[in-house]
Parts: C-alpha cells; structure tokens; sequence
C-alpha cells in the first residue's frame, strides 16, 4: 500500500509523508519497463500514480468496502472516469435525473457530444420505469445516494437490482452521506464515486474526487458489453485486464493505466494529504452535521415564513423511511427549504445571513447555503430544473458543526428581513 523505503523501523511519521515528486527513478530501464508493462507494481511518474495518493485511496476503499480505488483531481474527473472506463461512442447510460447539475451537465451535454446517450429517470421511479429505461446497448446505471441539492434518497437495492438484471453495474455517487453513513456496496453498488472535496476534505481546502471498486461485478459473465476489461489492450500488449488483475483489480487498474495516463486528472499530493487529514475526523464530524441539520431543519419546518423543508432526517419527509433504511445513523448536513415569496424572497434570506457563507461549496465544517437555481443548475431548464427536484424558491443550506443554536438565531434575524 505504500512503499517501506519511506519508514524506518522505529520514529517513522506520524503523517504521511507527501511524496512531491513528478517522477521516480529506477536503476535499470529494464526495471522501468516492467512498471511500463503493467508486469510489475510500482510508481514512474505521478500522473498515473503516486504514493502518497495510493495511501490515501487505500484508506477510502477500505471506508467503503471496496477492493481498490484511485483518486482524482475533482470528482467530476471521478464521474466522468467511472462512465468513461466502460462506455465508448454509441453507448448508452441510464442515470437517475435528480443529480448534482454539473454532473447533468456532463451527462447532457459534454458526454453526449463524445456520442455517449443518457436517459435519465425519477428517483422515484417504479422498477417498471426504471426497466424500460433499459436499451440493448446500455453500459450503466448512476445515481446519487443522496441527490445534491434536491435530498432524494436513492434506492440503491432496487437501482442496483434492476442493473445486474439487465448486465451492467450500479454507479452510486456516495458524496454526502459518505461511508460513515452508508456504504452503497453493501447494498448492492458495485462502483462508488465522491467528490472529495465536500465532507471528506472538510475544511475547504483542497478539490478532488476517487473511485471505488467493489470487485463484485464480473466483467465477464457479460464480456460482449465490455471489451475494454474483457478484450486485449493493444496499448499496453494485448493485457486482457480481467485476466490480469481479477475482478478486484480490472476497473481501477484500467482508468489508472488508460484514462489517468490518457486524460491526465491528476489529484496532487499536497492535496491527498490534505483530504487524509479530513478522513481522520470524518467519523467525529459526521455526527455534528447531522445532529446540527435535525435541529435546524425541525426549527425551519415550524416557522411560518418557510414554505417547504426537505430533509430526510425528518420525520415526515418523503424519503425518511428510504433514509432510517439506509442510513439509520444519519444523513448529511444539508437541508434544502424554500422561503415563502419565491425567487425574491430567498435572495433576500441569503442576503441577510452572517454566519453562513453565501458559496458554491457545500458539505464542509462551516455553514455555507446557495440558490442553485441561479448558481450550479443555472445551466439547466426549467423543466430539467424540475426534474432535479430544484425548484426557484430552493436554498441549499449546509450545516456546518459551529453550535446549532446560533445558527438557528443567523436564520431567526435573516427571516425578519423577508
């Protein structure tokens, strides 16, 4: 997991030491060769792989369940590599409509013009719905565990389900509940994207995403669906990747040696230490998040100047039993709600707040909201606006783990200027 030359046997770091090195040297090109090869582990140039990245892509996987991981450079750069690894020109994606915007956004429009086809469907769908989404040349299904910023809560087991009838994996986008809360592979995800940038990171301080490997979907059983794991790799010598490195190891090692060489979103290792750090109070902080956001969302559900509260913690949501379901520990620490007034109404509320942030960022130790209407889903129409669960009265108001009662009392004083 991380090279034994960087220990010694007794004094060795308390921190992972940052490996700030673009390349790495070898005594012999021979040597070299191997890694060039995929004959032999080890690292030759950081944009494909890194030690202090593999560490920390390490300890997420084994936060999740997983059999191997990578990190990237954001977690669009995750998203797009989970689809990309096993969807080619004139493929098609299923994938749950209510999804974070960029992420729409890359399914809608960019990825499409790179002649892959998504149809996007409810995550309230009935299973019959969510089959008939089905196309012969269907490559995956995504989804979010919890969508960002409409809150719905993803069936991951009937998802999941109707995925491996029809032969294909269940992407599952694991960014805010994180592993703490669940752990989509036991429910039957097979691959588990985050942006690390949000709970996972926690201070703000560095952007990047991963991607997580069950290594439980055989490749296999449905080869004719994919040839990239399935078939020789004439890039590296005819390397048939399943055959190579198992179920456990195909995907990740195909997205490292393909797409990370080919694409290059390269995560920087200042920045996987600095995400290391976040992981090491994830657990701690999970809990005042959530703990923060029932307590705010109860308050807001009792105010009068409130229209709607969304917040699956909350007893009488739409989604609390897929929630107690799921995550019976917690969700996340972010609320969406509308302020009666509409569009107006809302910008003014933001206007007016003084502890919480006005800011793209989300999911982070200290409270920040957005109007995702006229910020990250500005891009989409109303009608896709819908479809996401964003309506234009909606704010995204994410808890920080600052004392919940202040927060109540910015919320009380900015309400009194609506």
């Amino acid at each position: 997991m991380y090279p034994q030359w960087l220990f010694t046997k007794n004094g060795e770091p308390r921190q992972i030491p940052i490996v700030q090195s673009t390349t790495f040297k070898y005594d012999t090109s021979e040597d070299m060769a191997k890694l060039f090869d995929l004959e032999a582990s080890g690292y030759f140039y950081s944009r494909l792989q890194n030690p202090t990245c593999d560490y920390v892509a390490a300890k997420l996987t084994s936060l999740e369940g997983g059999t191997a991981g990578m990190l990237t450079s954001s977690g669009q750069a995750a998203n797009f590599y989970s689809i990309f690894n096993i969807a080619n020109c004139g493929d098609h994606v299923v994938s749950c409509s209510a999804i974070y915007g960029g992420t729409f956004n890359l399914f809608s429009v960019t990825m499409k013009k790179m002649g892959i086809d998504f149809t996007f469907v409810s995550p309230d769908c009935t299973e019959e719905e969510l089959n008939a989404a089905f196309k012969p040349n269907t490559k995956a299904v995504f989804g979010e565990t919890i969508a960002n910023p409409a809150l719905s809560v993803l069936d991951i087991e009937m998802f999941a389900r109707c995925a491996h009838a029809h032969g294909v994996p269940l992407i599952i986008d694991n960014t805010f509940a994180t592993p703490i809360n669940c752990r989509p592979i036991e429910w039957g995800a097979d691959i588990v994207t985050h942006s690390t940038t949000k709970y996972l990171d926690g201070h703000g301080s560095a952007v990047g995403g991963a991607i997580i490997d069950s290594g439980k979907f055989d490749w296999m059983a449905h080869k004719e669906k994919f040839p990239g794991l399935c078939t020789p790799d004439d890039s590296y010598h005819g390397i048939t990747y399943v055959e190579k490195f198992g179920l456990e190891g195909a995907f990740i090692t195909k997205a490292t040696a393909q797409l990370m060489r080919d694409f290059g979103s390269t995560p920087a290792p200042q920045s996987a230490f600095l995400l290391n750090l976040g992981i090491e109070s994830l657990h701690v902080r999970m809990a005042r998040h959530c703990e923060n956001a029932l307590k705010i969302a109860t308050y807001l559900s009792t105010n009068d100047k409130i229209a709607w509260v969304r917040y699956a913690g909350l007893k009488g949501d739409k989604y609390y039993d897929l929630a107690q379901k799921y995550m019976p520990d917690g969700t996340c620490g972010v609320i969406s709600f509308g302020v009666k007034g509409g569009r107006k109404a809302a910008e003014k509320f933001m206007k007016s707040l003084k502890l919480a942030q006005v800011e793209t960022h989300v999911a982070d130790a200290k409270t920040c909201c957005l109007h995702p209407a006229s910020a990250t889903h500005r891009q989409m129409s109303d009608d896709e606006l819908l479809a996401a669960g964003v309506t234009p009265d909606l704010i995204r108001y994410s808890c920080g783990i600052e004392n919940a009662d202040d927060l109540i009392a910015d919320i009380e004083q900015a309400l009194q200027n609506v």
